[in-house]
């Protein structure tokens, strides 16, 4: 990973490459990967859209972090620089947009919510040969792929990534245990930093004060969490709030839904 980013996921390395190099608007792509591998950092030609019908995954770039359940999705645009970490077991059906395409969706890294038909429509153009026919029953799967994807819901969540190694060491470590409870202050201590500094750190880099970037980091845990079936309870206790109602409160007001409507099959 380029030093701007969290840290690398351990070996092996396995890199994904677009699944044709046949000129179709849109190709699938399925593969299946272990616990802890990881793609390493790479990017493509072509826009990509992250995708797992199994599994969560972790995929970085220079300027952020996004957890992935199999109900949510992440648009990468062409180019950018990213590495995906599997959490688990992973069963990925990635989509890539080539030609004109990309350029119908959003020009920067965006979570989406994927319905049940979307869900379908991923799996049927996987299904099909990668020289699909574009006038033929591939190419209009692809088509109503597109329009799908344009209408598909945005979830806010993104966890910016620092620039300054001191502020990057804090939150590596955040990352990596987000129930921990220590002050902004006393992370300055352990970084060589003041408190003062590091407040302005997180607001000039990232846009947010410290305890907004740690609610951004645990509610990424949360959703990760929750898809893998551990109950609201047990969650929000180890997360440190007070309550499960407490922890349901701060969810719905960041995401607009409480843990289990969430995590619902969108339409079911």
């Amino acid at each position: 990973m380029p030093p701007a980013s969290p840290p690398e996921a351990p070996p092996p390395w396995v890199h994904i490459e677009p699944a044709s190099a046949v000129l179709r608007p849109v190709t699938a792509l399925a593969k299946a990967f272990s616990p802890s591998q990881t793609t390493g950092a790479h990017q493509h030609e072509e826009g990509q859209l992250i995708y797992a019908i199994e599994g969560v995954m972790r995929v970085t770039t220079p300027d952020g972090v996004w957890t992935l359940p199999p109900l949510r999705a992440l648009w990468v645009p062409p180019g950018v620089t990213h590495g995906i970490a599997m959490m688990g077991a992973v069963q990925m059906r990635s989509l890539y947009l080539h030609g004109a395409a990309p350029a119908t969706l959003w020009r920067h890294c965006q979570v989406i919510e994927v319905s049940g038909l979307l869900r379908e429509l991923i799996l049927a153009l996987a299904a099909q040969p990668q020289e699909y026919v574009v006038e033929g029953r591939g190419g209009q799967i692809a088509s109503l792929l597109l329009t799908e994807l344009r209408d598909a819901p945005l979830i806010p969540i993104r966890i910016p990534w620092p620039r300054d190694r001191r502020l990057q060491t804090v939150c590596r470590t955040i990352l990596e245990q987000p129930d921990l409870n220590r002050t902004v202050h006393e992370w300055g201590e352990e970084v060589g930093a003041s408190g003062r500094t590091l407040i302005r750190l997180f607001q000039s880099e990232l846009g947010l004060n410290f305890r907004q970037w740690v609610q951004q980091v645990r509610l990424a845990d949360a959703v990760n969490r929750l898809s893998l079936g551990q109950a609201v309870a047990r969650v929000a206790a180890e997360l440190g709030y007070r309550s499960p109602s407490a922890f349901t409160a701060m969810f719905r007001r960041a995401l607009g839904k409480p843990p289990q409507a969430f995590l619902r099959t969108p339409g079911a």
